[in-house]
């Protein structure tokens, strides 16, 4: 059993982070713990009620909704590597239903604060310049931090990135001029750090790529340095520019496609997007909601 989940993350590795590979194989190998007591040895004999009395027994045991959530999403991807490779007629994981999971959604940072944090001068070392660079570039394109730890030079154009998102899905980013002015001054000094066969866009003083932890440690230093009043993370720059797109453009659709969501439904949470505003336009553009009940003449 564990020889198949192993071939399942290999199959993975080539478009999941370490983190993903990671928490799948722990999500999978408690599910091989629970068949273990059963005395269930065979992949074959997984159905619905087996993953629903795991996912119990797992919500039970304490596991929180966010968690419990990842837990069957991870069941599910192994259920579909099981049905193509012919051990089950179909993934039985679909047959069940995800936990409701809470909004812990962080707050977007004021549009005019993050404007000052942004455009506060830094040291112009070469290190300094990198930090400007991954800041303009997170609130530019509303990266994920896998998406920006892992692009390498040659995925930057003039005005535009490519992007490799969550489930190993490609999309490009226009680059706004602070970005592009950001990472053109990047550029000039990053050969001091790093030699030319570095593909890394992005990499520490030692020259190699920059790892997730390390990211987040920069962007928690330079908001204390900057004087920003709150802690800064990665997701929160996202949310940011996320929430802020959407209060000028309006254009949900294209804050989706920015953002990389497959279903509008992910958008609309992540964005607190206000039902409210969604009512005021329709009333203001669609023609039956605007024009003017005929006149009664009885």
């Amino acid at each position: 059993m564990h020889a198949a989940i192993e071939d399942f993350l290999r199959g993975l590795a080539g478009h999941a982070s370490p983190a993903t590979l990671d928490a799948y194989r722990r999500d999978l190998v408690a599910l091989v713990h629970f068949l273990e007591a059963q005395e269930i040895d065979d992949w074959a004999t997984l159905d619905v009620a087996l993953v629903r009395r795991f996912l119990g027994a797992e919500r039970t045991r304490g596991l929180a909704p966010r968690s419990l959530a990842r837990r069957r999403a991870a069941l599910s991807r192994f259920a579909d590597h099981l049905v193509r490779s012919g051990v089950l007629e179909h993934n039985p994981v679909a047959l069940t239903q995800a936990p409701r999971q809470p909004q812990h959604l962080p707050r977007p940072v004021d549009v005019d604060q993050l404007s000052r944090f942004l455009d506060t001068p830094h040291d112009e070392t070469p290190l300094g310049v990198r930090d400007q660079a991954m800041l303009e570039l997170f609130y530019s394109c509303g990266l994920r931090l896998a998406e920006l730890t892992a692009l390498d030079v040659t995925d930057l154009e003039t005005r535009r990135v490519r992007v490799m998102g969550k489930g190993g899905k490609p999309r490009q980013m226009p680059l706004g001029r602070r970005a592009q002015a950001a990472l053109a001054a990047w550029f000039k000094v990053r050969g001091q750090l790093a030699d030319a066969q570095e593909r890394a866009l992005f990499v520490g003083q030692r020259g190699v790529r920059l790892g997730h932890r390390a990211v987040q440690k920069r962007l928690a230093h330079l908001a204390r340095e900057r004087g920003l009043p709150e802690h800064l993370h990665p997701h929160r720059l996202r949310h940011s520019f996320a929430s802020h797109l959407l209060e000028s453009s309006q254009d949900l659709r294209a804050v989706q496609e920015l953002l990389g969501h497959a279903n509008l439904s992910t958008t609309q949470v992540y964005t607190r997007l206000d039902w409210q505003h969604l009512a005021d336009a329709y009333d203001q553009a669609h023609p039956r909601a605007r024009r003017r009940a005929p006149a009664d003449d009885t």
